[in-house]
């Protein structure tokens, strides 16, 4: 018996889906292709951190977004914060911190800076899922590979000052419907831009040459890549001239006592 057309078109879509998944790139996180057991049930966690931190953090945070608010897919967009290959280079030079850091300490800074909060205890088991996640997400990127240029988004500016009029105009085109107009965001949704509930101002985010970057690939959501460099500019230097929380750098950073019979 002969199918109809319909449904020999339907067979034919169906084949050629499945052709091209299985020839495709595997996602770089699947949580149906974790790790049995523990392990794998720590990647888990940290990938629902980053995705979910107001909720799973709650006390550690004071900034409302959660951490896929910079690193976009959970951390898997390139150019948009990925996290693939960050694990392999670390232990690495901190020129902020003068000193050699852990991947650890990277994301204690993401906590203090971008979250306007505290970070996790070390030994805790939401830093440990931090680690391991990002850990998931570079397999196989060779230790101490550079980042790729296909996944950088920091490039030179302008070659003059920004213009804070024409960000505005930028701002209330393409940013506002989802950031608002005051800057605040939607709850749960879209991350705050400036004000006491945003990153303070020694974030990553607060540098413009980075937020430039970020927005010109990765904004607005629903057209990536439509900005040119001087509307992303402008904008960017409108949205880092409104106030923000200030970092207290003499704050106390206090980690859990742990028993020795812990490690």
């Amino acid at each position: 018996m002969r199918l109809p057309a319909l449904a020999r078109a339907f067979v034919a879509l169906a084949v050629a889906l499945a052709a091209a998944c299985s020839s495709g790139t595997p996602r770089l996180y699947d949580s149906d292709a974790l790790p049995p057991g523990p392990v794998g049930a720590s990647i888990a966690y940290g990938h629902d951190i980053i995705v979910d931190t107001q909720h799973l953090m709650k006390g550690y945070v004071r900034a409302k977004m959660s951490c896929q608010a910079c690193h976009l897919d959970a951390g898997t967009k390139a150019r948009g914060g990925s996290f693939v290959g960050v694990y392999g280079r670390f232990p690495q030079w901190n020129k902020r911190a003068q000193r050699v850091i852990t991947l650890q300490d990277r994301l204690a800074e993401c906590f203090l800076y971008s979250m306007n909060g505290r970070p996790p205890a070390y030994s805790s088991k939401a830093m440990i899922a931090l680690v391991a996640y990002v850990a998931w997400l570079s397999r196989g990127v060779p230790v101490g590979a550079p980042v790729k240029k296909s996944d950088r988004f920091i490039e030179p500016l302008p070659n003059r000052k920004p213009d804070i009029v024409h960000g505005a105009v930028v701002y209330a085109q393409t940013c506002v419907r989802c950031h608002q107009i005051d800057g605040a965001g939607i709850k749960g949704a879209f991350p705050p831009l400036w004000g006491a509930t945003s990153f303070n101002g020694g974030a990553g985010m607060a540098h413009i040459d980075r937020m430039t970057g970020f927005v010109r690939y990765n904004m607005p959501q629903n057209a990536p890549g439509s900005l040119t460099l001087d509307d992303a500019y402008d904008v960017s230097a409108f949205v880092l001239g409104h106030k923000r929380p200030h970092f207290n750098r003499r704050a106390l950073v206090l980690q859990t006592p742990r028993s020795a019979g812990f490690f």
